[in-house]
């Protein structure tokens, strides 16, 4: 009777022991590895007052920065203004490559993301009625693109971004982007990519001559003051339902080329309507934190989805600070620890050199 009693205890152990190595060896839906993990670096209005603008940065997990050398336009005006006395160094020419060498000693990879600022407008609804000052204002921008398309190519950027948010322009223009995805092909041979709002990313024609489908992904989500957790990753099914259509259409993965939440009350919903009175709404952190961990979840075990750049980073702002706030930056705040959770799960190694326009047709 007592040989049974310790049969049977010895039987109990090792079934132990196996369920546990089961339990133990079973895949977390949420370690996939993403190719992006990354933040959008705020330029500096004068060169850096510190060796060591990264330094936050790394902090947080992120593998990459986006670098924006803005340009503008002004409402009805066909031209493209760049790297004027009046803009912040480090949106200019010597700021930006300083940006770029800065980020690749730290180990950092870098999307140059040259980007059109339209004072009291924006670049989705710029138009022009006649044929000529589409003519002109394109040639400017080509003039604008091309030498950043250089930048990238001689400081060895990992990814290149072409343009953002045009959405009149693209639909209305498409041989020229068209043409302009040849020409930066030309001059630089890295990866290269859009940056489409999320309200006409399913229309942009030219995906296939891109490497990533890029989404600014500021998706009205739920109406709700501090929305939890799984009503916003519920909020997310309907999105990810249209992605996975396109992305299978395309045959691209697809990264979020901007993607934030204001830290007011309310932030899953219309956020550009907040922007102007965000000033005047409570602070909530906390509505922040939940938006950040709902995109993770829902995204995260996605395939085709290979993460993004937070909007937005301020490189040498202290956290003390930055915690009051408003704006999209989720530094000193709730979202940090939520940036640093998932961005520790790993970044996968990519191959930036390896862009559509060097790869065999014929395989």
């Amino acid at each position: 009777m007592r040989i049974l009693f310790f049969l049977c205890l010895i039987t109990i152990a090792a079934t132990c022991i196996q369920c546990h190595q089961r339990l133990s060896t079973q895949v977390d839906p949420y370690t996939r590895p993403k190719e992006i993990e990354g933040l959008t670096f705020v330029a500096p209005r004068r060169p850096f007052t510190t060796d060591s603008p990264m330094e936050s940065v790394k902090k947080v997990g992120a593998e990459w920065i986006a670098i924006i050398p803005y340009a503008f336009t002004r409402p009805g005006e066909p031209k493209v203004h760049y790297d004027s006395n009046k803009q912040w160094w480090g949106e200019g020419k010597e700021g930006c490559e300083v940006t770029i060498e800065l980020a690749k000693a730290a180990g950092l990879k870098v999307m140059l993301k040259p980007q059109v600022w339209v004072p009291r407008g924006w670049t989705g609804d710029m138009d022009f009625e006649q044929d000529s000052a589409w003519v002109s204002w394109e040639k400017d921008y080509r003039n604008y693109i091309l030498p950043m398309a250089a930048i990238a190519e001689a400081q060895k950027v990992d990814l290149f971004c072409l343009g953002t948010e045009f959405k009149i322009a693209c639909r209305k223009r498409a041989p020229f982007w068209c043409q302009l995805i040849k020409d930066v092909r030309t001059v630089y041979k890295g990866k290269v990519t859009y940056a489409a709002n999320w309200d006409e990313y399913l229309d942009i024609p030219f995906w296939k001559e891109l490497d990533y489908v890029g989404v600014n992904a500021y998706f009205p989500l739920i109406n709700a003051p501090t929305p939890d957790v799984p009503s916003i990753v519920n909020g997310w099914k309907p999105v990810i339902e249209k992605m996975e259509r396109l992305q299978s259409k395309v045959d691209r993965p697809i990264i979020f080329t901007e993607f934030g939440y204001l830290s007011v009350a309310g932030c899953t919903y219309n956020t550009w309507e907040l922007e102007d009175k965000m000033h005047e709404l409570p602070l909530n952190e906390q509505a922040q934190a939940n938006a950040y961990e709902a995109l993770f979840q829902a995204f995260w075990n996605k395939k085709w989805w290979q993460g993004g750049f937070v909007w937005k980073w301020f490189p040498e702002t202290p956290d003390a600070q930055a915690r009051g706030f408003r704006d999209y930056t989720p530094q000193g705040k709730i979202g940090t620890e939520t940036l640093k959770k998932w961005y520790a799960k790993g970044v996968m190694e990519a191959e930036p050199t390896t862009s559509i326009s060097n790869q065999n047709p014929e395989k």
